[in-house]
């Protein structure tokens, strides 16, 4: 009783329980909506299903293509530091390679770094790492062109599994998505209490997730007047 006495008290429950006060004093439809949209989202039972549903959607490939080159999308950092995303990714392509030495190509600005991970742990395959551009969408028209036929095995968080996948089907190459796991889709516990509370984690899930959707959809609307390629002043820009 304390734990669900502590979590009452929590701001975004307590907003919770004010607009179904609030639902019921005032009996308007608008307000048991609001009050609807903003317990489904939060609520753990719900958005756990949600979870679980969209990892069914990112299928990691049980065998490898002794052909095929690994890419790794590159997740930022500087020539010092790398990024905990990079590093996840890094681990992941580590892991499913290795018992056998895949080419890798790497998509990100400082390459230092990610060349020196995989070094430190014995990665024996050849790596290929080059500037893809400031964003995902600039990084596949550069692959698309380098790498049209070839079969290629993507590397990216979880969470842009789905953003990606349509990404390589819009490009028509032949690859596959590989996702690294993250907090993104780890269930949370729900016990009699989750069905009474909402939990502030599940509000950021979903807004990664409309990230992905509208991000994919700002770029198949605008692809045809905006050039998302990475053009040469971009490029050279990049590299000072």
């Amino acid at each position: 009783m304390t734990d669900f006495i502590q979590l009452a008290l929590y701001p975004h429950n307590l907003f919770l329980y004010a607009l179904l006060l609030a639902a019921i004093f005032y009996r308007k439809k608008g307000l048991w909506l609001l009050w609807l949209v903003f317990y489904l989202l939060g609520n753990s039972f719900v958005t756990n299903q949600v979870r679980q549903w969209q990892l069914q959607q990112l299928p990691s490939p049980a065998t490898l293509q002794t052909d095929a080159t690994w890419v790794l999308l590159g997740c930022g950092g500087s020539e010092q530091s790398l990024p905990a995303c990079a590093r996840n990714r890094l681990d992941h392509l580590l892991e499913r390679t290795a018992a056998n030495s895949f080419p890798v190509v790497i998509t990100t600005r400082h390459c230092a770094p990610y060349i020196h991970y995989l070094q430190q742990h014995d990665f024996s395959g050849a790596i290929d790492c080059f500037d893809g551009g400031s964003n995902t969408y600039q990084e596949f028209y550069q692959l698309a062109a380098r790498f049209q036929q070839q079969p290629l095995q993507f590397v990216s968080s979880d969470h842009h599994g789905w953003r990606v996948q349509r990404l390589i089907t819009l490009h028509q190459l032949n690859g596959q998505f590989s996702a690294a796991t993250t907090s993104t889709y780890r269930q949370l516990p729900c016990r009699w209490h989750c069905w009474l509370t909402v939990n502030l984690s599940n509000y950021d899930f979903y807004a990664k997730l409309s990230g992905e959707w509208f991000s994919y959809a700002s770029y198949r609307l605008s692809r045809r007047w905006h050039n998302w390629r990475m053009n040469a002043d971009t490029k050279k820009a990049s590299e000072e």
